[in-house]
C-alpha cells in the first residue's frame, strides 16, 4: 500500500491496535477500503466503532477553520486521547491525555475498593492507594498529560474523604483535619516519567 501513496504513510501497532498516518486523504480513504477484505482473509475484521478517518495533524486546525469547524477532531490510543496542540512557541505539536473512559474506568475501581476495604487500618489503605498511585503514574506521567494525573490524583483523595467517612455513623473527619492526617501519610505526587520529546528522532512521524 505504501508503494503506491501519493504522500508520505506510516503505522503505529501495538499489539492488535494501531493507527494509520496518511498525509493525503486519498490514500487513507484507499487504505481503509483494502483493509476490510484484507483482514477478512485471515479471518479478522475491523473495530467499527472504533475505526475512522480523521483529519489530524498541523494543518488540521487551519483547514477546520476554513471550512467553518471547530477544533480538529482527537482519537484514544493505548489509554490517551491524543489531540492537536501546541508548543509554548506557539508551533505545531500532538498532545496526549489520560482518556476520559481509562480515568472514569480506574475511579471506579479505586471507589469499589474503599467501599470493601473501608475499615482495615487508615495506615494500611494509604499504603494501598499509594501503590496504585505510582503504578499510574508509571503509566500515564508523560509530557503534558501532568494536569489531567493531578486532577485524577485530587479525585482520589477526595474519594479516600468520602469512604473514610463512612466507616461509622459518625463523620470522622473534617477536610481541614484529612489534610492533616495526609501531610503525616501523604500520597505521591505525579511527575513526568518519560519526556516524549526526547524521542524525538526515533518517532519524528508521528510529531
Amino acid at each position: 500500500m505504501k508503494k503506491r501513496c501519493k504522500g508520505q504513510a506510516y503505522l503505529v501497532r501495538y499489539a492488535d491496535d494501531f493507527v494509520c498516518c496518511f498525509e493525503n486523504y486519498e490514500d487513507a480513504k484507499e487504505f481503509y477500503q483494502a483493509l476490510k477484505p484484507r483482514l477478512k482473509k485471515f479471518n479478522l475484521e475491523i473495530a467499527e466503532e472504533k475505526t475512522k478517518i480523521l483529519p489530524f495533524g498541523r494543518f488540521a486546525e487551519a483547514n477546520n477553520k476554513r471550512q467553518g469547524k471547530g477544533n480538529p477532531p482527537t482519537f484514544d490510543f493505548l489509554g490517551f486521547t491524543h489531540y492537536c496542540g501546541k508548543s509554548k512557541k506557539g508551533k505545531f505539536r500532538v498532545k496526549r491525555k489520560t482518556s476520559k473512559k481509562k480515568m472514569d474506568a480506574k475511579l471506579k475501581e479505586n471507589k469499589a475498593w474503599l467501599k470493601a476495604n473501608r475499615h482495615q487500618d487508615m495506615e494500611d489503605i494509604v499504603n494501598r492507594i499509594s501503590r496504585s498511585l505510582k503504578g499510574y503514574y508509571n503509566y500515564y506521567c508523560i509530557t503534558d498529560n501532568i494536569t489531567t494525573v493531578v486532577n485524577f490524583r485530587d479525585r482520589v483523595r477526595k474519594q479516600f474523604f468520602r469512604w473514610m467517612n463512612r466507616r461509622s455513623q459518625r463523620k470522622s473527619f473534617t477536610w481541614e483535619k484529612f489534610e492533616l492526617f495526609l501531610d503525616k501519610f501523604p500520597l505521591p505526587k505525579p511527575r513526568v516519567k518519560v519526556n516524549i520529546y526526547e524521542l524525538r528522532n526515533h518517532i519524528s512521524y508521528i510529531l
